[in-house]
């Protein structure tokens, strides 16, 4: 528990209440870094929390299962749920991935993400969009949608409709730290409300990546530290660890025109390169790279292997500010499948 107009911190040892006393723990500082990460959110459905650990996984469980299930539903869509769903299926379960919304990888360009899901529907995933998980009755996931009411037979059934902060029973709120949607704002400096006490990872819930909690902690040292330093989350690398990889930084096409700027699509067949089409036999990946007026990238996404080794060549393009010209002046190694950046570049400059 955190002490009021302090940063002293008490911990203790919940394996034992023989001897409290000699289990606490205080620490105390001059500033304070709030890390506390975050957790796999688990929906109020009904029969959900009663079965969770067991007939009911999370990301966490599923990785200890020793049986390849047979059936098994995937409630959510997003980041983890496709990768659960593609290591899955790659081992022959029958996957049916459960979504409400109209399109799976959640803010993964559009584009990708309907690529995505005709590839994995060809290798026998099936997807239910614009559909609800309502209950989990024996060996059996209840759905609901437009066209009615389903039971998806189950071995298993994989939660994962993402991570929620770990702000609860911290106490937090003894030093009126403000948090939005159960998660402790702050700013490009890594600050919170309170002086001297910053946040980063998880627990802040801007980009819950382990590569954005590196840099966040590397900002909030620097400030604490006297080096001015700041977040930059639109250089933010994503990568959806799929077969095909999909990878992305900066802008999409809908954020672009969801925020009014004036901007210039530009794709290229991955099939451009040598070593793509060398290494991916019947691959049909693309890459997408968006342009402001005067040609500066602002955004980048690519579906193809290996596209997370690739994509932040883009990050690197997106955080200095470069044209089409200056990112056709870079050499790139040949063969790579990274040439493809310059090719799709060189046809602006």
């Amino acid at each position: 528990l955190f002490k009021s107009n302090s940063f002293d911190i008490i911990i203790i040892d919940e394996a034992s209440q023989s001897d409290v006393s000699s289990l606490a723990i205080l620490y105390m500082g001059k500033k304070l870094i709030i890390a506390t990460g975050s957790s796999s959110a688990v929906p109020p459905i009904p029969g959900v929390k009663e079965n969770l650990g067991g007939f009911v996984m999370t990301n966490r469980e599923v990785l200890d299962l020793t049986v390849i299930p047979e059936k098994l539903p995937v409630i959510g869509g997003g980041v983890i749920g496709l990768e659960m769903a593609s290591y899955f299926n790659s081992i022959g379960t029958e996957v049916v991935v459960v979504e409400m919304l109209d399109r799976i990888g959640g803010p993964t360009d559009k584009e990708m993400s309907e690529m995505l899901r005709g590839i994995y529907e060809k290798r026998g995933v099936k997807f239910m969009l614009k559909t609800k998980a309502v209950a989990v009755n024996g060996s059996t996931l209840s759905v609901e949608n437009a066209e009615g009411k389903a039971e998806l037979k189950a071995d298993k059934i994989l939660v994962a409709i993402g991570r929620r902060a770990n702000t609860a029973d911290m106490g937090y709120e003894n030093i009126g730290l403000y948090m939005e949607r159960g998660a402790v704002v702050t700013d490009d400096q890594m600050k919170t409300n309170v002086a001297d006490v910053y946040a980063v990872g998880d627990v802040n819930g801007k980009s819950m990546l382990a590569h954005t909690a590196y840099r966040e902690a590397e900002v909030a040292v620097n400030n604490i530290t006297g080096k001015k330093d700041r977040m930059r989350y639109n250089v933010i690398p994503s990568v959806i660890y799929t077969n095909p990889e999909v990878s992305s930084v900066g802008e999409t096409e809908e954020t672009a025109k969801a925020k009014g700027l004036k901007y210039k699509v530009v794709k290229l067949p991955l099939q451009f390169a040598g070593r793509y089409i060398a290494e991916n036999e019947g691959g049909n990946g693309f890459l997408k790279m968006i342009f402001d007026p005067d040609k500066v990238l602002i955004g980048a996404a690519v579906i193809g292997n290996p596209s997370s080794e690739m994509i932040f060549g883009m990050a690197i393009a997106i955080t200095r500010k470069l044209n089409c010209a200056e990112i056709s002046k870079v050499v790139f190694p040949h063969p790579t499948v990274g040439e493809v950046f310059r090719e799709a570049a060189l046809n602006e400059a």
